[in-house]
This record gives C-alpha cells, structure tokens and sequence, in this order.
C-alpha cells in the first residue's frame, strides 16, 4: 500500500504534482514553493486553459530543490464548484494517480482547492483511503507485471489552508479503512475453486482471532441440528459442505449485529445461469467479505460496541444432490418456503442467520448482500439499494454513507412485498417474479425478523464489484467504510 503523507506550506518534494482547479478560478497555489507557485500560474493562463472537468495541462520544470530531478506539473480541470462532488473527486484522484504512474512518476504531491469535499475530517479520510487504495492489485495469479502497475513508492497531500493537522489525523484512520477494504476486495477476487466456505472460515480465524474474536463454525451437522434447512438446501448440491460463522467481539457499548450473504460462488443451482451471468458470481460472497473486514475495522479501531457478525456461507452447485424447484425447506425460525427458482439462492442462506441473529437481541442489525438483479436495474452501479422500516436507521445510514463517500438510496419496504411472497404450499415461497424483485427480496428477508424493527437491509448487487466485461473487473469493497462509519457514530 502507497506510503502518504502530508506537506506543509512549500514542502512539496514530489517529482510529479497535480493541482486541481475550478472552472473559471485561479489555480491554488499559496501552499508552494515560489517556483512552484509562479509555474502553475503561467499554467493558468495558458490558451484555451477553462478549467473544465477532465482537461488537463501541463509542464516540466526543473527544480534543484527536488535533487535535482525534474518536476511534472499537472494543472486538472475540476469543472464548476457546484458540481464538484464525492464522485468527482474520487474520480479526478483516480484520474491523477494513474496518470503519475504511467509517466514514470514515483513521488506524487497532490493540491487541492478549498471545497466541502476537502475540508474536514470526514473529507481528509475519504481521500487518504482513496489513494492508500489506488495501488491495490489482485495479482496473486499474475506471473508478469505489465507496465501500467507501476507502483507510486509516495504521495504528499497538500491540504487547504488551515487543513493540516486534520489531514494528520485522518491517515492513521484511513490506513486501518483502506487495509479493512482491501481485505474485502482480496476475499472477493479470490475465485470459487480455492475460496470455499471451509476455506472463508479458515481466514475469518486467521484474520480475527488475534483481534481477540471468539470465533464459531457450524458445519452441516450443527446447523441440521439447529434446523437452518435454507443455509443446509443452498449448500446440498456442492462438493464443499456449508458453514454458517458466528463472530463477537467487544464487552461495553451497543449491541451491533452484522449479516453479510456468502454465496462463495452462485452457478443458479439446477435453475441454471447463462454463461455470461455465471462468470462473475465468485462475487456473490461480497456481503459476507465485507462484513468481516468492517469486524477487523472495528477491532482495530477499538470502537466501544459490542459486535456480533453472521457469515453464512454456502455453494450454489446443481450437483445430486442438489435442492430442486418444488422443494420446501425449513428454516431457523420455523417457517417453510417454498422453492420456485433455485437461483434465489441468497435470500434462503440469509434466513437462517437473520434469525439466528435478531433471537440474541441485538440493539440495531445491519445485512449486506449481492441479492437481486432489481437492484442493479433500479440504481445502476451507483449506489446500494436501502430497506428498512425504521425512519431513524434510515436516516443514520444516510448519514454514514455521505460521511464515507459511499452511495445508497432507500427503497419502500411496504407490506405488500411480505404478502406477495406468501407461498402456496408452504408459509413463503422464494421468488415471485422480475417486477420489484429488490422488494420482493426484502419482504422476504422480513419474515425472518419478526417484530424487530432496527435492522436494515443493503441491496450491493450493483456496487459490490466492477463487472468483467468492463475492462478492469474486480471487487470494490463497497460498504466497509460506511458501516465502520455507521457503527462509529453508533458507539458515541
């Protein structure tokens, strides 16, 4: 991971600098050197120079000051301060870090102008984590580096005047963040052949054991005996039986409890997927890989809750043994579904632990899971879909989802979803169609949470990784630092 740091007023010693400029606004340059500072000015007045978003412009400048190397300076176009956001932010930072690389930078200084997306604490950690991240690769099964992955060996944050020392603060937080995300993505990435849910237990221990977790596995005879038939019907038809982990942590504060869905890889079981639907589902255990880097987060942290986190973890295969259409299982709580589509896999696997959760009377329950196409129909890869039926959840998860720089937008969770999933010869069948199939989902999951009122439920199906067919595929870590966030502003 990328070393940062900051600078202080006219301690820039990068050989590359990126100064970012609004639309119709001089260039910030009070925090450089003269030299520096009378560069980027000649760069502002340059021909044709608007400062719009993504136009860039440039020069060499020899500094004996930066031992005697060259320094690049890049004036970007950050386009109108008004609309200058979380998004464009994160994008111009991904923009100026790859553009550094593939120039053979190694010692990047970034400025940046004074905006409410700058300043602050909250704003400082979105951008150290950001950058911490920008080096991060899944090559585990690369044998060769191609020159594009040229790693940044430093970068130095220029903060607006009067910033400093809240930058200071923020990197310690934001480097525990980043690590926690790219956790998450590395377990994500990780494909379906080696990362099995024997094999998610093992890193769950490995991971938090030494945090001071007390860690339990079910295997399929415990959870038999603990009749979860959803999490026992999804795992049937696979080589590699279910698990079902239980992590606690904590001994003062609220009572957190944490769902994340862990499909380790979704075929569609005997409702089998397309081809092109199937080659990315190593990615249907991004809830649970993200829940178990927030428990390392939190740890790490030592925020004061007391934190309880569910992973069932299950393989969709259309094995022999495989659940079938028409099959009724029996889930925790004793309700029966009814299975028209063994592609709605998550939802039965989540009903198990949701139970299992809400019966320990948690104080408030957050579940993350790659659960419906409907989603992604409804948002796009934009942001998580929220349900809840408390107003106040809603609110706080609005809240540490603007502080993270993590999107999501709250759906209805109206009463008509529960009943629409009603079965015919069980209480709840599985699926009830493609129309409002994120609702349908939720009402669902409802069912197994009874009269508890504090939980939500975060749709990630279209934030939780990049697809394949868009260039550079890969797991995003959506979510970490929100619910890190979330259960911050809880424990204060």
């Amino acid at each position: 991971m990328v070393a940062i740091a900051t600078a202080a007023k006219g301690r820039l010693t990068a050989d590359h600098v990126a100064i970012g400029c609004f639309q119709g606004e001089a260039p910030p340059s009070d925090s450089l050197g003269e030299a520096l500072a009378e560069a980027v000015g000649q760069l502002g007045h340059r021909p044709g120079w608007k400062g719009q978003w993504t136009q860039r412009v440039e020069t060499h400048l020899a500094a004996a000051s930066n031992r005697g190397r060259p320094t690049v300076l890049t004036l970007w176009g950050l386009g109108p301060r008004e609309r200058f956001d979380a998004g464009r932010t994160n994008g111009w930072l991904h923009s100026l870090t790859g553009h550094a690389r593939i120039n053979g930078g190694t010692r990047l200084g970034i400025v940046f102008p004074k905006h409410a997306e700058t300043i602050g604490a909250n704003a400082a950690e979105r951008i150290a984590r950001h950058l911490l991240l920008s080096d991060y690769r899944y090559d585990r099964f690369r044998k060769l580096q191609e020159l594009e992955d040229r790693q940044l060996a430093k970068i130095q944050l220029s903060p607006p005047s009067g910033e400093l020392a809240t930058y200071q603060r923020a990197l310690v937080r934001a480097r525990i963040l980043a690590e926690a995300v790219a956790l998450a993505r590395g377990l994500a990435n990780c494909p379906a052949s080696e990362a099995t849910p024997r094999w998610f237990a093992e890193q769950a221990r490995e991971t938090l054991t030494p945090l001071g977790f007390d860690v339990l596995e079910l295997g399929p005879e415990e959870l038999a005996a603990r009749g979860m038939g959803g999490i026992l019907g999804v795992g049937r038809g696979s080589a590699n039986p279910p698990r079902l982990l239980r992590l606690e942590w904590g001994q003062t504060g609220p009572l957190i409890a944490l769902v994340g869905k862990g499909v380790t890889f979704d075929s569609g079981g005997l409702s089998l997927k397309s081809n092109s639907s199937m080659v990315d589902m190593k990615y249907d255990k991004s809830g649970a890989c993200s829940m178990l880097a927030v428990a390392q987060a939190v740890a790490r942290l030592d925020l004061p809750v007391r934190l309880r986190v569910y992973l069932p973890m299950a393989e969709n295969m259309p094995g022999g043994d495989a659940y079938r259409p028409g099959d009724i299982l029996r889930c925790y709580n004793g309700k029966t579904v009814e299975i028209l589509n063994t592609d709605a896999e998550g939802r039965l696997v989540l009903a198990d632990a949701l139970a299992w959760a809400v019966e320990e009377q948690p104080d408030a329950l957050l579940e993350y899971s790659t659960l419906t196409g409907g989603a992604v129909v409804a948002l796009g890869r934009f942001g998580a879909a929220l349900f809840t039926p408390d107003d106040d959840l809603a609110r706080e998860l609005e809240d540490a989802a603007r502080a993270s720089g993590e999107q999501l937008w709250r759906l209805p969770l109206w009463n008509e979803y529960s009943e629409e999933m009603k079965g015919n010869h069980a209480d709840l069948r599985n699926s009830a169609g493609r129309f409002g199939a994120a609702g349908l989902a939720a009402g669902f999951l409802s069912e197994f949470v009874g009269n508890f009122k504090k939980w939500a439920h975060l749709d990630i199906a279209g934030t939780a990784h990049t697809p394949s067919d868009r260039g550079r595929g890969g797991a995003t870590g959506y979510g970490v630092a929100l619910a890190v966030e979330w259960i911050h502003q809880r424990s204060s």
